[in-house]
């Protein structure tokens, strides 16, 4: 594994916004880094591979374990108790899951070292899937050779809509959180694929969704409200880029457990993007070599404290030989925590770069990796996403 300095194109920012990305830089620093990529080898990249699939088999195993203890364990993960049953059934019913995101510490020497699982509401997809894909193109024009990319993302995405065609029965409504460009964009390319495999697709955002006690359904309003041709269409599906957590808490919350509307992703896949998880699976394996000891209380004096529900490294405090080594806020909603607490493993450090590589899990398939890289040892929501090359 190789970091490599290169020049970027010179009509970068025209090229990726022309491939929908148009967060591509923050605050006159770029958030899509083209200054460098970071080179695997194919054995490299099967270790990621198996490193996902162990983890993944892992990760169900999980589930099926804090479903059997719920009573024991669905405190720890936060959730309230009226949704007990609905997680219990989601679960049982083996509800559809589209996607996650393992991110992992790796050098390419040692395996690679789970750091969490965004397995609820991961970004960094379209960059991983459509934007890479493109520069590796230019670069194979630059430097020809015989370069390639772990990424199968955009095949995989549109498979997977496809298989949840026959249980769709229906429009498939998008939502997410109004005034959040990373999201919205996600999520509309997230519809694009849906629609490449042939579904019909509405996009509404989190707060126009309504609750209607007469059908069992949450709404879309259709047309304006005060004209008479208005209704409320029935919303059979629903893919959500907006955490579990923050829905149980919004006004219509407490119906989230009665509604027909069919969730993605399914509500037992909050017991996955909850860093509760993390003491599970050590437990369960805890001579797996892709994860770190975790506990839900300080161990030793070099650990790592996370929030259970954080999202994109907020809140999180890195000691080592008891001493404070790195520290990130957040809202307040996580500094309350609850916490785990994971044994520190430094990220790699490729000349003052700490890069965390997420491997993409698209309907059971390994399918690529994104490259989140940071000048800190904690990867939060401003750290660069740098492409990478298989080669060799």
């Amino acid at each position: 594994m190789e970091r490599i300095r290169i020049e970027p194109r010179p009509d970068w920012r025209a090229t990726v916004e022309s491939q929908g990305l148009h967060f591509h830089t923050d605050e006159e620093k770029p958030y899509w880094d083209e200054s460098a990529y970071y080179r695997f080898t194919t054995a490299q990249i099967d270790e990621l591979e198996r490193a996902t699939y162990r983890l993944n088999e892992l990760c169900l195993q999980a589930v099926q374990h804090v479903v059997d203890h719920h009573q024991e364990l669905f405190p720890l993960f936060s959730i309230p108790e009226p949704f007990y049953n609905w997680i219990l059934q989601s679960w049982d019913q083996d509800e559809f899951t589209l996607y996650g995101r393992f991110d992992f510490a790796f050098d390419g020497q040692s395996p690679p070292k789970l750091l969490e699982y965004n397995a609820d509401t991961p970004t960094a997809l379209l960059e991983a899937s459509v934007v890479q894909w493109f520069w590796l193109q230019d670069l194979r024009t630059r430097q020809g050779g015989q370069l390639d990319q772990f990424n199968s993302l955009h095949e995989r995405l549109i498979e997977a809509w496809q298989a949840y065609a026959p249980k769709a029965r229906g429009t498939v409504h998008f939502t997410t959180c109004r005034g959040y460009l990373e999201d919205f964009l996600t999520v509309s390319y997230l519809r694009d694929t849906a629609i490449q495999a042939g579904l019909k697709t509405e996009y509404l955002h989190v707060d126009d969704l309504r609750w209607d006690q007469s059908t069992g359904f949450f709404v879309q309003g259709v047309g304006e409200e005060n004209r008479p041709d208005y209704y409320e269409a029935p919303i059979f599906n629903l893919f959500k880029l907006y955490p579990w957590e923050w829905l149980m808490r919004e006004e219509f919350g407490q119906y989230l457990a009665a509604a027909h509307t069919r969730w993605l992703e399914p509500p037992w896949k909050l017991l996955l993007s909850n860093k509760a998880i993390l003491p599970v699976l050590y437990q369960l394996d805890p001579r797996c070599p892709y994860l770190l000891p975790a506990d839900h209380r300080p161990f030793g004096d070099s650990y790592v404290k996370k929030p259970t529900m954080a999202r994109e490294g907020a809140c999180v405090t890195l000691m080592e030989n008891g001493q404070p080594l790195a520290q990130t806020d957040g809202m307040e909603f996580y500094q309350e925590g609850p916490f785990v607490y994971q044994q520190l493993h430094r990220l790699p450090n490729f000349d003052g770069n700490y890069p965390v590589v997420g491997s993409w899990l698209i309907n059971g398939w390994a399918a690529g990796i994104g490259i989140r890289e940071s000048d800190t040892l904690i990867t939060g929501n401003t750290s660069r996403f740098v492409p990478h090359v298989v080669s060799g």
